[in-house]
């Protein structure tokens, strides 16, 4: 792999990971004056219309994936696609414009969850040093959240129910990543997407319905519309593309540490944009936190480089 196409490689994964960042802090609070699943619905039913011209092939190779490919396309959309979703759009309308860049960064806590399921699924074993990085990780995103404070400071306990609802969002998206390795074995990772947004969109729909929320498209308004489409083109689907293409020619562990872009971008954003600051223990936290997950990463990486032969 030549330097240039390493060099491409990981600016690829910056780049969707600051758009990750900006998403999460300046797009997706933008449209907080409407129904957290309706949002979730919306955030997937466009980017879904907006793939059909150019992913309509996916459809002949769905019909030929097996039961055991349609079971994991289901819980990857159920979990990551629905549930991750509306968790973290949940967390970010309870919090406001106050200190959002902490729920992005909270999310930095599904690989522990990914791995402690994987220690279910897939067998994997948990070793002492991995629960030790995991502790360091909690441990962080309690003074993230927190400080030195006990929870639910505030007078209306929504700093407290958003954290809870990113913890939530991580361990949903961590779920994800391991219940996708069961639906790449049936797909490649453009067919993935495309199912697993349609997929998601079919469940937010169900939702709608069963909830009595409805498709109140008239409460859309035109800048919510600008939003949504910036999301489907950039931050949503627009970011995975980009980052699996960079991860093609980067090593895992280099994409690990590119990725800490997400959570500069958050905190640099919520600065900039909605001036909050993080205090001395908030910062700590995110230390610790950032790096637990790098460890966590890392030992990962090397797990899957040594031969079992």
């Amino acid at each position: 792999m030549s330097q240039r196409s390493s060099t491409v490689g990981a600016a690829l994964i910056c780049l969707s990971a600051a758009l990750w960042g900006l998403d999460g802090v300046v797009l997706t609070p933008r449209l907080s004056n409407l129904p957290v699943p309706f949002v979730v619905f919306l955030l997937h039913a466009v980017p879904f219309a907006l793939m059909q011209p150019l992913l309509a092939g996916s459809y002949h190779r769905l019909r030929r994936m097996p039961a055991r490919g349609w079971l994991a396309l289901a819980l990857v959309a159920a979990t990551g696609g629905l549930l991750g979703t509306l968790a973290i759009v949940t967390a970010l309308f309870l919090v406001g414009f106050n200190q959002l860049s902490v729920v992005v960064l909270l999310q930095k806590l599904q690989p522990v969850f990914a791995i402690v399921l994987a220690s279910v699924l897939l067998k994997e074993r948990i070793t002492l040093r991995f629960a030790a990085v995991a502790g360091v990780a909690l441990a962080g995103a309690y003074l993230l959240t927190f400080g030195l404070q006990a929870p639910a400071t505030d007078a209306d306990g929504n700093g407290l129910r958003a954290a809870l609802w990113a913890v939530v969002a991580a361990a949903a998206f961590g779920s994800a990543t391991v219940l996708g390795k069961l639906l790449l074995g049936s797909l490649d990772f453009k067919d993935a997407t495309f199912a697993r947004y349609g997929m998601t969109t079919v469940m937010a729909a169900i939702y709608l319905v069963v909830a009595g929320v409805g498709f109140d498209f008239g409460q859309v308004t035109p800048t919510n519309w600008i939003i949504v489409l910036i999301i489907s083109l950039t931050t949503g689907s627009g970011a995975i593309f980009l980052y699996y293409r960079g991860l093609t020619r980067v090593r895992a562990s280099v994409a690990s540490i590119c990725e800490l872009c997400l959570p500069l971008s958050a905190v640099l954003l919520d600065y900039l944009v909605n001036g909050s600051v993080l205090g001395p223990w908030q910062w700590l936290g995110a230390a610790l936190l950032i790096g637990a997950i790098l460890q966590i990463t890392a030992r990962g990486q090397e797990a899957q480089n040594t031969p079992t032969g």
